[in-house]
């Protein structure tokens, strides 16, 4: 069977206080020179490292195999503290827990000791799920098939966040049966290639490029069912939209604290404010005020979200899966919209000088207007709606 070695042993977290600890510490580090990242489209290498040796990739292994096992609740909290000090950096993490959460749900026992022991020792999950050739977003043409003792790997990848920093890359394929397999590919298993041919004007630095696989030998030991896991009732799919809700919520956090900053050091009132500050607008205390309650909503639903998920990690029925995903809809609806009123505000308040190059101030309506187009708002509120008004529950799958 295939073992990787991390690029450097990590660190252990043993609670979730000592967890939520090393992420405030992570972001300040991170915080300093994300616009200069983004605007210079710098990627984050040494971040990473330094991210995935502090012990924080694995937080969400079970206890029974050594890790910390937090709550869901406090891996929202992680993924918004680092979105917040750069937007880009708190989205990959997103695809190495959900692969994990897919390994706990579905993976046998030796497979869970074997790939959890490797994110213990530092080792970095990446992703290759998304297609572009394919009629829907969830259908896949990238096949694992048998060939001799082993499986082989045929297909390309798109949008695969965080995979040129990956140690292994959990991969989307078929097998022969057309059911959908979970393939944690080492990342430099021969045939294996990434390209940094991300363009997107948002989230200019999450490394979310192509991957092509070209007869990739694959041992049997590294796949892991997948399709399975919304064929009964599992806690996957909302589990992995919370971090997405999560990653908005820091966002909008980020463009908020902009905001203050600049209204508190630089703004000048409008002329027929009567105030000799900016701060001391009515008008503005007012809008200031607004968005501070849709923040604080904001968090409010993504720790109500996170005890349904931990809810139904915990006893993952059909009506608790349900309730789960609606209340993670919920949260990601909002977050979505908070973090482009936010954006939009720090460019309402700060004026033209919002696009002056040292400011950077665009890049978090970039990142808030790219990032909210991943499972769209739109496809949210009639879920939520046909849930309240008919009982009706929601589909099982990694978008909701």
């Amino acid at each position: 069977m295939s073992q990787v070695k991390p690029k450097q042993p990590a660190a252990v977290i043993t609670s979730e206080a000592q967890a939520l600890s090393v992420a405030h510490a992570l972001a300040a580090q991170f915080r300093p020179e994300s616009s200069l990242r983004d605007r210079e489209r710098q990627l984050p290498d040494t971040q990473l490292q330094a991210l995935f040796a502090s012990g924080l990739g694995a937080i969400t292994v079970p206890a029974a195999f050594g890790g910390a096992a937090v709550s869901s609740v406090v891996v929202a909290q992680i993924i918004a503290i680092l979105s917040e000090a750069d937007a880009a950096i708190g989205q990959i993490p997103q695809n190495h827990f959900y692969a994990l959460e897919v390994l706990r749900v579905n993976g046998s026992a030796s497979q869970q000791r074997r790939l959890y022991r490797e994110v213990l020792d530092g080792v970095h999950l990446g992703n290759a799920l998304a297609e572009f050739r394919t009629p829907a977003a969830h259908h896949r043409s990238t096949s694992v098939l048998p060939q001799g003792d082993g499986f082989l790997l045929q297909g390309q990848k798109f949008y695969a966040t965080g995979a040129i920093w990956a140690d292994r890359i959990p991969t989307a394929a078929r097998d022969g049966d057309g059911k959908e397999q979970l393939v944690f590919v080492p990342r430099e298993q021969a045939g294996v290639s990434v390209t940094d041919d991300w363009s997107g004007f948002g989230q200019r630095t999450t490394g979310s490029g192509t991957v092509i696989f070209e007869a990739v030998i694959i041992d049997p030991q590294d796949i892991v069912p997948f399709q399975s896991a919304f064929e009964r009732p599992t806690a996957v799919g909302p589990f992995a939209q919370i971090m997405h809700a999560a990653i908005d919520q820091g966002i909008a956090r980020a463009a908020f604290s902009e905001m203050l900053d600049f209204i508190r050091t630089k703004a000048r009132p409008w002329p027929d404010a009567g105030v000799e500050r900016a701060a001391d607008d009515p008008l503005l205390i007012d809008r200031v005020g607004q968005m501070a309650a849709r923040l604080q909503a904001g968090e409010a639903l993504l720790e109500d979200a996170g005890e349904a998920v931990d809810t139904a990690q915990r006893e993952p029925d059909a009506q608790r899966v349900a309730h789960a995903s609606i209340q993670v809809a919920a949260a990601r609806a909002w977050t979505t919209e908070c973090a482009l009123e936010a954006a939009n505000l720090l460019f309402e308040l700060s004026g033209t000088r919002s696009a002056l190059r040292e400011h950077n101030f665009d890049r978090h309506w970039r990142n808030a207007r790219t990032h909210t187009l991943h499972d769209p708002v739109r496809w949210k509120y009639p879920l939520i709606g046909d849930y309240i008004l008919n009982g009706t529950l929601p589909p099982r799958r990694g978008t909701i």
